[in-house]
Formats: structure tokens, sequence, C-alpha cells
């Protein structure tokens, strides 16, 4: 249907400009004389489709109109509720209506497109709302006081549409919602678009103070902060991801409490859905101990007061962060939360900003609708053990690294990639967030030998999630040859990544899990060595990778002794030959050439005859893959009683006595 496409068009024309919409909000529909088909809430208007569309029979929607319902407005939303799924003709799509589909059905144009854009809202949020609205739009618009959604606001609408229509014998093309948002309605979508435009250009005129936002860098006294902070907000046996940004606009906010005043209420119901109703702000930052004594006591009063935790924290000078369960629902948190500091900001063009009172707060924060609309956006979970954790794979851009990256985050685990290959790490970081779905993979640039490299990945992985769940020491390397051809340089080289990198990981990585372990005793966090069957049996000719991997093994068992009463496991997995990896298979580097050319396999010709050597060492007559080295990766997060052990994953060519 020609319409259809036409409402498809101008809902993602509007859904993907943040300027208009921002985490999905808003709705749209299109109407003809017996159909109404508006946007289910919970679906994405930038990326809406067809299917995201109810329809209903409008006949039956206008019941709603003249309906008698209950007074208690828990009671009378759930019979609304009832009966907008009653109008619908395709209920085997259990969509659920958007709850301002009446507003949408009484509006007499067919195109009706509802946004919440920052510079509209700026003048509906502000304290001359009404008189500034009616001085830039006139007769062109109706103004609505702010009133509670749903049937309550319906009603309102319906009201003044009743009264626009006795003086005008029309519909206003522009309904103002106070403290909400705009519908823009007309019979084209090319007349909803310019009078958007027309709507834009003249609040835009009014904005004196409108500025570039510019990013500002992230101050490494977060390093200190966010872990406690993260783990004081995270319930149960799970930890929250705790996303910190700074920008010019934050830092205007972020500076003493008197700037802070003027982002520390909401203005709108999406601000209390995404953000909670109240951010914390935390003065005491220059040192980390103070800034976390202070926070606690600030969420003890907080809880005390609201009953639940926030989602935002403002940390004097150091920035904005958002508590979430995952990375997207943090990044939309802060999206929404950048977008109240601008609607503050301007509002001072329109006397200044009007924040809602209490009891509208009250009433958002217990609406079913709104906590319906909370759950959609969280979306389900996978059940993995490691969803929602973060999780550093050094070594991660290639090889056993790469497949462990990549297998972390289809089971929608947040991923540092740590490499000191700079072009195959941003790739793999770019491939692995292109089918990303809650989660983010980041690479940082890391020398596992260098211990300033070390302690800068651990800031900046808290400065991406906010702390750290599990470290995968995976990077080393291999150089093959007795003791004919070793040198001491190249001895020394391997020692120092495949050994030494281990004790500096575990070092650094410790602080911050210890860290965490501070402020939520038992929860249990992993140091996992990606080892070798070389550090459970000799290897000849490969003395020097061996040495290290046996060693490796003696800090896996000497760490978790250490470790252990901070509820940090530390193991080590030891895989047998990735026969298939980069590692084995380069044409000129790999162990297959270096195999050959050392004469470790003895009659060996070819590196065909190599690898066939190597497999018929296995019982199971192959060699070792990524998801076998896997399952025993996520058998270790998943357990909460061993620690300091050597797990094999060999097919059986090296078993434990």
């Amino acid at each position: 249907m020609e319409k259809i496409q036409e409402l498809i068009e101008i809902s993602q024309f509007y859904g993907k400009n943040s300027d208009y919409v921002i985490a999905g909000g808003g709705n749209t529909s299109f109407k003809t004389d017996d159909r109404l088909w508006v946007k289910a809430s919970g679906t994405t208007l930038g990326e809406i489709t067809e299917n995201g569309f109810a329809v209903l029979d409008r006949a039956k929607l206008a019941r709603i109109a003249v309906n008698k319902y209950s007074d208690h407005s828990d009671q009378r939303e759930q019979e609304i509720k009832t009966d907008l799924f009653r109008a619908g003709v395709e209920p085997e799509k259990m969509l659920r209506p958007s709850v301002e589909t009446s507003m949408h059905d009484i509006i007499r144009y067919r195109f009706v497109v509802h946004t919440h854009p920052t510079l509209i809202n700026a003048l509906l949020c502000s304290q001359r709302a009404e008189t500034d609205a009616k001085s830039l739009f006139g007769a062109d618009a109706a103004y609505i006081p702010y009133t509670d959604p749903g049937y309550v606001l319906f009603k309102k609408v319906e009201s003044e549409l009743l009264k626009y229509r006795e003086t005008h014998n029309a519909d206003p093309h522009i309904i103002l919602l106070e403290n909400h948002g705009i519908f823009v309605s007309a019979d084209t979508i090319d007349e909803i678009k310019k009078i958007y435009n027309d709507v834009m250009v003249k609040i835009e005129a009014r904005i004196a103070n409108k500025q570039k936002i510019e990013a500002l860098p992230v101050d490494d006294r977060v390093a200190g902060i966010l872990p406690a902070i993260r783990m004081l907000l995270s319930p149960g046996k799970t930890a929250k991801i705790a996303l910190i940004r700074n920008n010019t606009l934050i830092a205007g906010f972020c500076k003493d409490a008197r700037a802070f005043a003027g982002a520390s209420a909401p203005f709108s119901p999406d601000i209390i859905v995404y953000c909670k109703a109240r951010p914390i702000f935390v003065e005491n930052t220059e040192n980390a101990a103070e800034a976390i004594v202070e926070f606690r006591e600030k969420l003890e009063q907080y809880r005390k007061s609201y009953g639940y935790d926030p989602k935002m924290v403002l940390l004097k000078g150091l920035g904005l962060v958002g508590i979430e369960d995952n990375y997207r629902s943090a990044a939309i948190a802060l999206d929404v939360f950048e977008d109240l500091m601008k609607i503050s900001l301007y509002s001072n063009n329109f006397g200044g900003p009007h924040f809602m009172n209490d009891r509208e707060i009250a009433f958002i924060d217990s609406w079913e609708v709104e906590n319906y609309r909370r759950s959609v956006s969280k979306g389900t979970g996978s059940g993995s053990v490691v969803e929602n954790k973060v999780v550093v794979v050094t070594g991660g851009a290639q090889g056993f690294g790469g497949g462990i990256a990549e297998q972390m985050m289809a089971q929608n685990a947040h991923v540092v990639i740590a490499d000191l290959n700079d072009a195959v790490g941003a790739q793999m970081a770019d491939k692995l967030n292109a089918s990303a779905k809650k989660n983010r993979a980041v690479f940082i640039r890391t020398d596992v030998s260098n211990a300033a490299s070390v302690q800068q990945l651990m800031r900046e992985t808290i400065k991406q999630f906010g702390g750290l769940d599990v470290f995968i020491s995976n990077a080393g390397i291999l150089r093959a040859g007795g003791l004919d051809e070793m040198t001491p340089e190249t001895f020394e080289l391997m020692t120092k990544v495949n050994y030494t990198g281990y004790f500096i990981c575990a070092k650094y990585a410790s602080e911050v899990l210890k860290l965490q372990a501070k402020y939520k005793p038992g929860y249990y966090t992993d140091m996992i060595q990606i080892n070798s069957k070389s550090g459970l049996k000799g290897s000849n000719k490969n003395f020097a990778y061996a040495g290290g991997k046996f060693g490796g093994i003696g800090l896996t068992q000497s760490f978790a002794l250490e470790l252990m009463p901070y509820g940090i496991k530390v193991n080590s997995v030891c895989p047998g030959n990735f026969l298939d990896g980069p590692l084995w298979c380069d044409p000129e580097k790999g162990l297959f050439v270096q195999y050959l050319n050392a004469g470790k396999v003895p009659g060996a010709k070819t590196i065909a005859d190599v690898k066939a050597f190597y497999e018929a060492q296995v019982p199971a007559k192959r060699g070792c893959t990524v998801e076998d080295v896997m399952k025993a990766v996520v058998y270790i997060i998943g357990q909460e009683y061993e620690t300091g052990q050597a797990l094999p994953v060999t097919g059986g060519q090296n078993m434990l006595n």
C-alpha cells in the first residue's frame, strides 16, 4: 500500500534524526476512514517497517472516547489497554498499540507525527512556555498544559480540539504538549515536513546560546572511582556497565552544585523512563577514596528517599556516568540525559527551565505503560554466563584470541581487544560491532610486556565500561628451535611476552578486580591464562615456549592462592594445537614452516607431513578449535569453586595424572 510506505518513510526520516527523536521515542500514524496504522509500543521509529505498526479498527477505537472507565488510574489504564487490543485487526502479531493511539485517531488529518525535538522542548519545558508558544505560533497551534499521559491526556486533547474546531472549523496542524513534545498532522508527508521545518526555524531564531558540543578527554581519576560505583549499583550476582562521557555541554553542568541544579530533575516522561527521575552529583572528586565515600552516603540517602537506585551520576569536573545493564542501554541513557542538559540550557531563552513536579514524576515512575517501555528497551537476555560481563582478551586481534573475542561477543559480553596490531585489532572491533546487539567491542593497543601499556589498558577499559569482570591473558609468541638455533635474544623475548607479560597483566588487572571486590563482596571475577599443552609436558626443540608456559602455570597456582580471598578465580586453559589458526598456517612464519625447517618432525618433507604428524598424536584425530577452548573458558567463569587449575583441552593428547 503506497500510503503505508509513505508512513514508513516519514517515520524513519524523523526517527533517524537525533534532533527530533532519541532512543527510538515518538510515534507516527496513518488513517483511512476505517483503519488506523500506529507505531507499536517499544518499536524503534528510525528502523520501523510495516510490521512495526499496529493496525486498528477505528469504529472500535471510537468507543474508547465514550466508554466509562475506572476512576483509579492503574485500573483505568488496564481497561483501556484491553480495549486497544480488542480494536486490533491483526491480533496474531501481538503488537501493543502506542498509549497515544486514541489521540492519533481523533485528529482528522491522515498523517500524524509525534516527536520530542530538543529545540521545541526547550520552549515547552520553560517558564514562559505557554505565552511564548502563543507568541510564536498564534492560532496555528493548540497548546496543552502538562497533563498526565494516557487516557487523561487524551481527554484533555479531545476537549481542546473540540474548542479549536468551534472557532476554526478545522483541526490545528500543530499540537504542543507542555513538558512532552509536539504533534504535527497533515494529509501528506510533504506538508508534515514543511510544518516541522517552519516550527524549527521559528524556535531556532529565538535560541541565542546554541553551542557546538565538542568531546573532552576523560580524566584518569575515574579509574579509581567507576569500578566502585559500578559495584555499589549492581545487585545480586550481576554487574552493570558504568559508561562515562565528557564534552563541553556536560562539563558546564558538572562544574559545581549550582550548575548541576539545572539538570537535577526531569522535564518529560521519556527522561524518567531512561534515566530515572533524579541523578546523583558527587562533588569531592579530586581524591578517589573521598569521591566513593561521598557517593555511598548520597546513595544511601537516595534509596531512602526514592526506593530505587539512580541511573545517572555526575562527577564534578569529570563527566556524566550512565549505569545500566548493558552498553546499549547505558549509551541511550546518556543520550537522553544530554538532551535534558540541552533543553535546560536552551530554555533560558524562554524564561528558564520548568521541571516536572513530584506528583507528576511519581505518576510516570509507577505507570505500567512506562515500565513496559523500559522492559522492551532492555530486551531479553541470552542466558550466557558471560552476558554483559566486561572481558579483556590480550592478543585478541586474531588466532585463538580473535576467536575467543568473537565467541564472547556472540554471547553478549562486552569485549576489549588488547593487541599490538593496530590495523587488525581495529578491524576486529569493527567486525564485532557490526553484529552487536546490546554489547560493544573496543580495540586498545597494548604491549603486554610493558607495564605502562598494561596500566593504560586498565584505565581505558574502565573508561569504556566502568570496570572489569574477566581478564583473558592470551597474548604470546612462539619461535621454535633447539639449543643450537635459539639465541639468548629470542629466548629473552619469548620469556618477556609469554611469562613476564602474564605477571604484568595479572598485577594490574587484579588491582581493578580487588577494588570491585571491596564494594561487592561475594562477586566472583576471573583471570584466565590461555596456556598450552606445552605447559603440561616438555616440547622437543620448543623449550623457550614450553618453559614460559610451565612457568605460567606456576604463576596461575600462586596467583590463585593470593587472590581467591577477593573472589578472583585464577585458572589456566591448556589447548592442544590450533592447527587451522594463523600461528600454524602462516605461509612465512607459521609453525608448520618453522617445524619443517627446524627438523622437529623426523622424516617430514612437506607441511602436510608436519600436520599429519601432529594430528596423529591426538586421540580425537584433529586439532583444537576455538569452540573447544571457549567451552572451557565458559565453564571456568560459570563455576565458583575451582581456582589454580590448569585445564587441558587437548583431545586426549595430554591427560591429567
